[in-house]
């Protein structure tokens, strides 16, 4: 029986010649990254644990999310990576270097069938090269960095064929967003997505980015894309490193296949709140827009700003509408230079950056303002993730061009005369503290339920982005849910060792630690959700913090505010109020020796 790609790659960097999916095996990484906001804990890790770089030559830190260092938390971690870096050895791309991911493909660090991790939850945008490439906490990087290997679940993986040839006009961010409106959230939850078909063989770098850039946004492991000659050299012209790409056996085997009709795929818009909340730009009522944004690791790129480059040509940017470009590295901001696209941005009335995340990591431009209305080519709109406005999501095509109109349109339907504005009315690094000795892990718990009936709770919710700078642990827990509608006073009335319950996707986006340690910090005992995000439930059993997950729970009439006491090396859950029992996921054999030890970094 043969290997899909994902399998093969993991295969090749571990010590078995054929992994399966469900198998948890060691993977070498090739390449270890660690950004300005995750980088200062990492270090604080390796110092606390008395743990070295296996390999500085591998190692490499990136300051793409607050590249300027306006914010003085920001500054002061990214000064303990310097530092840190310096003694090493360590490469840094600094904070004139741009993203992250984007810079581990120019330099040749990835490459077809290598493996990287990055604190980055889209590091899986790697899979546009045909690597393998992981969001992970800061433990998970810890120990990449000490031992050069994480542990891995292999995922099962799912084929998706696209068909067609798409209508004019059609770009790979609406490529994606079509995608979401297929998949949405969940339905590829956990999955490793591998990409074929004829348009996929010919998608430039640039397409496979954008594409691979949202694999986080459906819930998926990676979005893989088989390297095509093109792709491949490409990348040997970029690195020093020989390699074979890597590609499917003709008899892998997939949990399942899917097929996509491009010629039905249309100009897309996600609507403010959920990024596969997905519906057709001419569908749209006329929205007015206070401002756009152009950049990010999913269209920052070449391509990307020449697109919004011949739109914005001999054209003004609509009175009072602030539009924010931002390329995704140094070396793409340079050829915007010498190919002239400065020029035609600032002459429309823009405003340009230096490259880097920019507003969708709380970084140096972007963000917006209470009641501020954006459209951003980011790859994530969530309640306060890129400021507290409403952020719709879509191409640079529909950026540019509703920059130009005012409103949220398309390049074909810009009007002779932009939409303006009316007079309003009057208004009407550092310690998580979750290390302890196994006497201090129960195998059974009893706590009061938190039941939240809802799907997609994501990081931003949990441990809102604007506390990214908290390290101390101590802090964290009255923060908590301080983003969830319906929760916000939930540090004020939960009590020592109340358990969590929610829905599908729960911890899905960012790979924030935080949003774990809140927990803990708070007295939280666990959480029990139907599914985790995949990076989220790595950062929980990392930290030895009790996550589950169940099928149901009808049987035991469940209750807000009910008791109940919950095995976890076995499932057995009883609804203390009425007897009630029922069986949940236990810990897998894995979970459990972590929590057993506190934590993976315990005994590293």
């Amino acid at each position: 029986m043969g290997m899909t790609l994902i399998e093969k790659i993991i295969a090749a960097h571990s010590k078995y010649d054929v992994v399966k999916p469900g198998d948890i095996v060691d993977i070498v990484i090739d390449s270890r990254a660690a950004r300005d906001f995750g980088g200062a804990n990492v270090v604080k890790n390796l110092n606390d644990f008395g743990l070295e770089v296996a390999d500085p030559s591998k190692t490499i830190f990136t300051f793409d999310c607050n590249p300027t260092g306006s914010d003085q938390k920001y500054a002061v971690n990214q000064q303990i990576c310097r530092l840190y870096a310096r003694d090493r050895g360590i490469q840094v791309y600094d904070i004139n270097a741009g993203i992250g991911t984007h810079i581990m493909i120019e330099q040749g660090l990835v490459y077809p069938g290598s493996t990287a991790v990055s604190t980055d939850s889209h590091a899986n945008i790697l899979g546009a090269v045909g690597a393998f490439g992981q969001g992970m906490g800061d433990m998970d990087i810890a120990a990449a960095w000490g031992s050069g290997s994480v542990w891995f679940k292999v995922p099962e993986s799912v084929l998706i064929e696209l068909k067609g040839k798409p209508a004019k006009g059609i770009t790979a961010k609406d490529v994606v967003l079509n995608m979401l409106g297929v998949f949405g959230a969940n339905t590829l939850l956990g999955y490793s997505i591998e990409m074929s078909g004829e348009a996929v063989e010919s998608m430039s770098l640039d397409d496979r980015i954008t594409i691979a850039s949202m694999a986080t946004e459906m819930g998926a492991i990676i979005i893989l894309f088989p390297p095509s000659e093109e792709i491949v050299k490409y990348c040997r012209s970029k690195t020093n490193r020989s390699f074979m790409p890597v590609y499917a056996d003709s008899d892998a085997q997939y949990a399942r296949k899917e097929v996509l009709d491009m010629t039905t795929f249309r100009r897309m818009v996600s609507r403010p709140g959920e990024p596969h909340d997905t519906v057709e730009v001419t569908s749209l009522p006329e929205t007015k827009i206070d401002s756009a944004f152009i950049g990010s690791c999913t269209n920052g790129r070449m391509e990307d700003l020449r697109l919004a480059a011949s739109i914005l040509k001999g054209r003004k940017i609509a009175p009072g509408v602030v539009l924010k470009i931002v390329p995704s590295t140094d070396e793409v901001w340079n050829l915007c230079m010498r190919e002239g696209l400065f020029e035609i941005f600032k002459e429309a009335g823009a405003m340009i950056s230096n490259p880097g995340c920019a507003g969708c990591a709380a970084g140096q431009v972007g963000q917006n303002g209470k009641g501020e209305v954006t459209i951003s080519t980011g790859n994530r709109n969530f309640p306060g993730k890129q400021g507290q406005g409403s952020v719709f999501l879509a191409s640079p095509e529909v950026v540019a061009a509703s920059a130009v109109a005012g409103f949220i349109t398309t390049a074909d339907n810009i009007p002779a005369t932009p939409l303006t504005f009316t007079p309003r009315t009057k208004e009407s690094a550092v310690s998580h503290g979750t290390e302890s000795s196994v006497e201090d892990k129960p195998t059974s718990i009893t706590g009061k339920v938190w039941l939240i009936e809802r799907d997609n709770i994501d990081t931003d919710m949990i441990f809102h982005n604007r506390y990214l700078a908290i390290t101390d642990f101590t802090e964290m827990g009255q923060y908590t849910f301080d983003n969830l509608e319906g929760y916000k006073d939930f540090a004020k009335r939960a009590g020592q060792g109340d358990i969590v319950i929610a829905g599908k996707n729960f911890g899905s986006g960012s790979s924030r630690q935080q949003a774990v340690d809140c927990f803990p910090s708070l007295g939280v005992s666990a959480v029990i959700a139907n599914s985790f995000g995949a990076i989220y439930e790595r950062n929980a059993i990392n930290a030895a913090f009790p996550v589950l997950t169940y099928d149901s729970l009808e049987s035991i009439d469940l209750k807000d505010q009910d008791i109940i006491t919950l095995d976890l090396l076995t499932g057995d859950l009883r609804n203390e109020r009425n007897g009630l029992t029922t069986r949940i996921n236990p810990f897998y054999d894995a979970q459990y020796e972590i929590y057993k030890k506190g934590g993976l970094l315990g005994k590293l």
